[in-house]
């Protein structure tokens, strides 16, 4: 066999045996806030550094679920340790959309409550052995969206938060003094659960707060983008939509690397 191919030869199967002792490694995680148990899904990829950055994922209305646990499972894949947290408590995952409109409207009147809830997730992550503790960010959907942005506004050390199609309102906007990272949203910009009110009242808060945001907004796309489960029909105004789902999964990635970047 000439030189090159053999070097060829050998390189491949490095790559080989590297891919072969890389694996995705998942798992429940108990945790606390207060007297209250919460139960979290970390995932992350046994090959690579010692130490990751750590992503929070915050869930949907309908509490942490198989959706959740899927992106947290996609971002071990970037190299990330990712927790998905639970911000209702374990075993409180509402079955249908009234249930979980109620659930999630216990936390959208308490924000005290959600905050305390997604800095337990926080200090969930950060306990990891494996996480560089210094970097770490948090994303949300719909509701998570929400929550990813209180936790920020919470005064949270985190690098960064992005939200999907998610909650933008909040009854303390003086607390964007607060938000030490920098914020995307990512959005529909036919959403009608966060209308272009909200939008603009959210740019106009984080700017009134010097923070360092970004706002992308995804034209004839309504809520729930990134979720196959909710269908196809925008008249309803949740809608599945694939490219702006890769679009604003792409869009996360830049910012990641952005923030992760280091010095």
């Amino acid at each position: 066999m000439p030189i090159r191919a053999r070097h060829l030869a050998a390189a491949a199967l490095a790559l080989t045996a590297s891919a072969a002792r890389a694996e995705l490694v998942t798992r429940t995680v108990e945790y606390r806030q207060g007297d209250t148990v919460l139960e979290g899904y970390l995932a992350y990829d046994s090959a690579g550094p010692a130490k990751k950055p750590g992503v929070l994922v915050f869930h949907q209305w309908k509490g942490l679920t198989a959706y959740e646990k899927k992106r947290a499972e996609q971002l071990a894949a970037l190299g990330y340790v990712a927790f998905a947290a639970d911000i209702y408590g374990k075993g409180v995952r509402p079955a249908d959309p009234k249930a979980a409109g109620a659930e999630a409207g216990k936390y959208r009147g308490n924000r005290p409550l959600l905050r305390a809830r997604t800095q337990a997730a926080l200090a969930a992550l950060r306990q990891q052995p494996n996480v560089e503790g210094e970097k770490i960010a948090a994303i949300g959907y719909c509701f998570g969206g929400g929550a990813a942005l209180e936790l920020a506004r919470s005064g949270a050390d985190v690098l960064g938060v992005v939200s999907f199609h998610g909650s933008l309102t909040t009854p303390t906007p003086q607390d964007a003094k607060n938000i030490r990272g920098k914020v995307l949203v990512l959005h529909g910009a036919d959403d009608p659960a966060a209308p272009r009110a909200d939008v603009l009242a959210l740019q106009d808060e984080l700017t009134a707060g010097g923070v360092d945001w970004q706002v992308v907004l995804y034209s004839g796309v309504v809520h729930s983008f990134t979720q196959p489960e909710a269908g196809n029909d925008r008249s309803k105004g949740n809608a599945y939509d694939a490219r702006a789902d890769r679009r604003s999964w792409d869009a996360m990635k830049g910012f990641f690397a952005e923030l992760f970047a280091g010095p």
